[in-house]
């Protein structure tokens, strides 16, 4: 089968590590053998590259088109307007992109379906793609598409639109789906399909090793994403003032990063907390074998990777019980989930990990629980039975119009 993957959310070489669960997913099933895709990425349009601008110079130093783990990718950029942009977001993007899909089906890749990711904007974006090119949409739900963004009326109405003209829809956590069922979407339409965790890139290590390297002797406890409010990065930090000695290393950049620097400051934390920046997937794999645990607070999660990075490592996590998240810590070699969301909440969390500590191989066992194989054959099945079912209509419909030129 030939697919058109569309998302927003892809790496390159300027965020190697943006929306990499996409490409990851992606790579696993390219190495079914059974299908193949090229991949349609939109950058948001900006004037200059100037590093002043921050994400938005980045955004602009992204190259048109790359190559990336033998997949061809293509960066076209779309307008996105400041304050009014996110209700006009889907159409900018489809309008956007149109030439770029063009030019592809015109090089001879017509592909047969299009797996886009991210409900909002470029899900709905995609399903304006599938009406113009005549090819059927799978759109797989992630997150805040589904767990925040319908709280805006418009984002909401559209979503429903794009959901109820998909072909297929794809959550990566029960959660999600029942979510979109609240939403009023057919349980029927929906395939939860989980994210699995490559258990070739994280594995055990020596532990001894790493620590060492990392200059690491105390308790560790390793945070890992995106420096906002979102990931409860505030809330790790707060927990250390009720576990004395405990160190914690948080690898992400973002925009709360001076805020959380300065939190660390104000509470005489900044010994013990280390900023370590932005950190390549390859290198994680070192972290995570350092650290006792890793943790999560997030208020919103969709399936969350670095939870099963750090098991595959063989490293246990403390995590909210929020989302997706509880399907994936469900077992106690895999950690302990916090009972809600608060400094003391997470600290008698890292306390009950510490009294019943799971051996490290257990952790890793569990982990290999989450292959993408199971994944990877899921969507091959959803794919199939559509452009199977597409292919019959086109079938049955070529004696009907034969019958109508023979009149």
């Amino acid at each position: 089968m030939k697919l058109l993957t569309f998302s927003t959310l892809f790496p390159n070489t300027e965020q190697p590590n943006h929306g990499i669960f996409v490409e990851t997913r992606l790579r696993y099933l390219l190495a079914s053998g059974k299908a193949v895709s090229r991949v349609v990425a939109p950058v948001a349009w900006f004037p200059s590259r100037h590093p002043r601008f921050g994400t938005y110079a980045r955004n602009a130093r992204v190259p048109a088109s790359e190559v990336r783990h033998a997949i061809d990718v293509q960066h076209p950029r779309y307008l996105l307007l400041p304050k009014i942009g996110m209700e006009l977001a889907p159409i900018m993007m489809a309008q956007s992109v149109k030439p770029a899909i063009g030019r592809i089906i015109d090089e001879g890749y017509d592909f047969d379906a299009i797996d886009a990711h991210y409900f909002y904007p470029d899900g709905v974006a995609a399903v304006m793609l599938g009406k113009y090119f005549n090819k059927p949409v799978v759109i797989t739900a992630r997150g805040t598409d589904i767990n925040l963004i319908p709280q805006y009326k418009l984002a909401r109405k559209m979503i429903l639109w794009a959901a109820s003209r998909a072909s297929g829809i794809i959550t990566v956590c029960n959660a999600l789906r029942d979510e979109m069922v609240q939403l009023g979407v057919p349980a029927a339409a929906i395939t939860p399909l989980r994210n699995g965790v490559d258990l070739q890139r994280f594995q055990p290590a020596d532990r001894g090793a790493a620590r060492a390297a990392l200059g690491l002797t105390a308790f560790t406890l390793l945070s890992v994403g995106v420096l906002d409010p979102r990931k409860g990065h505030d809330l790790t930090i707060k927990a250390l003032t009720l576990l004395p000695g405990v160190q914690l290393l948080i690898a992400g950049i973002g925009p709360e990063r001076r805020k959380l620097e300065e939190l660390a400051e104000r509470l005489g934390l900044a010994e013990r907390v280390t900023f370590l920046g932005p950190v390549a997937q390859t290198d994680l794999t070192v972290y995570y074998n350092a650290a006792d645990a890793m943790v999560l607070a997030s208020s919103r999660e969709g399936w969350a990777n670095v939870l099963l990075e750090s098991m595959a490592c063989g490293t246990p996590v403390v995590a909210s019980n929020v989302w997706g998240t509880p399907e994936v810590v469900n077992a106690p070699a895999a950690g302990v989930l916090m009972q809600e969301r608060t400094p003391q909440a997470l600290a008698d969390a890292v306390t009950r990990l510490r009294a019943h500590y799971p051996d490290h191989a257990a952790t890793r066992r569990y982990a290999e629980g989450f292959s993408w194989d199971a994944t990877t054959e899921g969507q091959l099945d959803l794919f199939g039975r559509i452009i199977d079912r597409r292919a019959g209509h086109a079938d049955a419909a070529v004696p009907v119009l034969r019958s109508i030129g023979s009149k």
